[in-house]
């Protein structure tokens, strides 16, 4: 589920792999191992995309359906 939402957050808003591993400070090559399941996601780089999309951090990871981050 992690791994589909990042990729839906990112395809979304028609950013590249290449434009969020820039921001991400990894390559793209590293940041398409987050999407496929095939890297784990460290916890600064969870919260890296959490500030990105504006979502909650338990949104990426599926604990919550809602996006919205708590005040």
């Amino acid at each position: 589920m992690v791994y589909k939402r990042i990729r839906d957050l990112r395809e979304d808003r028609d950013i590249t792999q290449k434009e969020i591993a820039k921001k991400l400070n990894c390559s793209q090559q590293v940041y398409s191992n987050y999407e496929l399941g095939q890297r784990d996601i460290p916890t600064d780089i969870l919260i890296k995309l959490s500030n990105l999309y504006n979502v909650s951090v338990d949104y990426i990871l599926g604990l919550s359906d809602s996006p919205k981050r708590a005040k």
